[in-house]
């Protein structure tokens, strides 16, 4: 592939008008028009449609005319990239430290300001439990206001919560911090899905696998920092720090958001990006006051482009039962570690700073582990390496709770748990977002993610209150005893119930992922067999010469023959297709339930946070 694009040739004022009229033209195939297959031609097992690869139609791309001023206009285009790449990373850099400060602080919290198990994990879901509907919400923000408007929007709510978090430490108000966590969490997950869409918007084709690892290790480095550094802060600066470091890096996230939207035309014209229905849509604006049908279809283009979530029930079994490994990896990822320092503290009788330290480190592996991972899953990504690492990363995850559920006094400590953990957990995020082109079409891309991030949030909340309340239920006095708690126990027992369940769900995933690729290889086999037959008979037909009176009685019969035939092939291609309708409707049904389902456990987070911090927080605010 020519690493020159059509925009390093186009001056930068005329990029967009240049790309439309591509568009317009029909120059390149709009890939968002395409509902027939995913994304991408290696599926989760990695089966590889080669014979379709020579189909492929390469466009010419004009060059320029000299050697060192194509040189220039790709290093200006790769510089103009990569400050976008930063811009697009500093974005999240608040959230993500600002998602973690309260885990290494929960027994400080605790012993001053009272605050119960439950009462911390409402602190957590208060944040986590808008990430149950938000990422919808930001895809559909993003494909219709725009990623720069999007993005300043859900910074800005980001930095308010930080702020309402930080006023109601200082007060002492857990209601007041737990407000501050709820308006925080409005914003994390539409600014993640900013982040991603900006990454590929700029490097689509041009090393997007790579620049996204760059972007989740960004994120992944501010909530290790976060982790690692919160206790220490709080020794060093005193007990508000951490929320004073989260509140300024909030606000550089604004600072530089402000930046990327001053210079986002000049960013996106630069580096020849992709452009989003509302550029499409502002165009056609502009042409609309000279020509009508050219704003027209340019209207059209751009209603490709946005997500529609209506259609989410087509997506196939496959697709849902993706959806249901991720609630079952919401469960067990993020609940832990935000307990994990408290867990250690209490099973292994730490140092609440040296619990702290070694549970910092469970968010460490991702730092290495994301570039390693994006290299392999491209590098092999004809065979079903994804399956195998996701398979991997959960008996990792499961050596971990089973380490740490053993009595304590057996073990003596928690580094080989955390080890496993960091190592298991330290890739397989990023193997849920490749999944994702892997099993819908690219039409459906975004609006995928979004359901992932959703409903993985959704398992995350559930859990995290509901293991919050454990705790407190074989709580027999203000402050846990030291040791092999029952509270601890049991919840380490169904850590590891819920790890063997996500481990059969990625076995049940692949399986049903080989039953569509045999079902679709048999149908595509048997259309080539009726498509053959079909010209054979033409073909047979068609080699009498009508020479002599006996061809032309052949002749005359011929017809009767190809038509019986051709009706006989007809047949046989309207009941594979009748079939073929049959059984996409009753996976659309089945999409349908599936869709009440997620729904159903979207609400049942929600009941089930407002009715326990209405329960445990009222109550304890009534008390006093």
């Amino acid at each position: 592939m020519t690493s020159s694009s059509p925009s390093l040739q186009t001056p930068r004022n005329d990029y967009r008008r240049r790309s439309c009229d591509g568009l317009l033209a029909g120059d390149a195939p709009d890939e968002y028009e395409s509902d027939s297959g995913p994304a991408e031609a290696e599926g989760i097992l990695g089966r590889s449609t080669t014979e379709f690869q020579d189909e492929e139609i390469s466009l010419p791309v004009p060059q320029p005319r000299r050697r060192s001023e194509r040189s220039s206009l790709k290093r200006r285009a790769f510089f103009i990239r990569t400050i976008a790449l930063l811009c697009a990373c500093c974005l999240s850099v608040g959230s993500h430290y600002a998602s973690y400060v309260l885990g290494p602080l929960k027994s400080r919290l605790s012993r001053e300001l009272g605050t119960s198990h439950t009462e911390f994990s409402l602190l957590i879901s208060a944040f986590s439990l808008n990430s149950t509907w938000t990422p919808l919400l930001g895809g559909i923000l993003a494909s219709t206001l725009g990623t720069t408007y999007t993005s300043i929007l859900a910074t800005g709510i980001i930095f308010t919560g930080q702020l309402v978090l930080l006023i109601g430490d200082i007060m002492g108000d857990i209601r007041l911090m737990a407000l501050g966590m709820f308006i925080f969490g409005l914003g994390v997950s539409p600014v993640a899905v900013v982040q991603e869409t900006i990454i590929v918007r700029f490097f689509k084709s041009h090393g997007l696998g790579v620049s996204m690892a760059f972007g989740l290790i960004v994120g992944k480095g501010a909530s290790f920092v976060s982790a690692r550094t919160s206790y220490p802060l709080t020794e060093w600066l005193g007990p508000r720090a951490p929320f004073y470091a989260a509140t300024t890096l909030a606000g550089m996230s604004v600072v530089v958001n402000l930046i990327y939207i001053a210079a986002s035309k000049w960013l996106v014209d630069g580096a020849g990006a992709e452009l989003e229905a509302i550029d499409i849509t502002e165009e056609a604006r502009r042409r609309s006051i000279h020509n009508v049908t050219e704003a027209q279809a340019l209207e059209k283009v751009a209603a490709k482009r946005r997500v529609n979530l209506r259609e989410i029930t087509k997506l196939g079994d496959v697709f849902w039962a993706y959806v249901g490994l991720n609630v079952l990896c919401g469960t067990i990822w993020s609940p832990f570690t935000h307990l994990a320092a408290n867990i250690i503290e209490n099973r292994y009788g730490m140092t609440e700073q040296d619990a702290a330290n070694q549970a910092s480190y469970l968010l460490a592996g991702s730092l290495i582990f994301y570039p390693i991972c994006g290299f392999i899953v491209d590098r092999f990504k004809h065979r079903p390496i994804v399956v195998q690492l996701l398979l991997l990363s959960s008996c990792l995850t499961l050596i971990s709770y089973g380490w740490l559920a053993l009595p304590a006094g057996w073990t003596q400590s928690a580094k080989p748990a955390i080890a496993a953990f960091a190592v298991g957990h330290g890739f397989s995020p990023l193997l849920l977002v490749v999944l994702v082109p892997k099993i819908v079409p690219l039409k459906y891309v975004s609006t995928a993610l979004g359901v992932h991030k959703s409903l993985e949030q959704t398992g995350s909340t559930i859990f995290q209150t509901l293991a919050g309340l454990a705790l407190d239920m074989h709580k027999k006095s203000d402050k846990i005893p030291r040791g092999n708690t029952a509270a601890i126990q049991h919840l380490l027992n169904i850590f590891f119930g819920l790890n063997v369940l996500q481990l059969l769900s990625i076995i049940m995933l692949a399986g049903l992922q080989r039953r569509k690729d045999i079902a679709t290889a048999l149908a595509t086999a048997i259309y080539r067999r009726t498509a053959s037959n079909s010209r054979e008979a033409s073909t047979d037909g068609r080699r009498k010469s009508p020479d002599t009176r006996t061809h032309s009685t052949a002749i005359e019969e011929q017809p009767l023959l190809g038509d019986s035939h051709r009706r006989y092939s007809s047949s046989a291609s309207q009941i594979r297709l009748s079939r073929d309708e049959v059984k996409a409707r009753k996976e659309q049904k089945r999409g349908e339930v599936f869709v009440a389902i997620c729904a159903s456990l979207i609400i049942f987070a929600w009941v089930l946070f407002l009715g326990t911090a209405w329960f445990r927080l009222g109550k304890k605010n009534g008390s006093k």
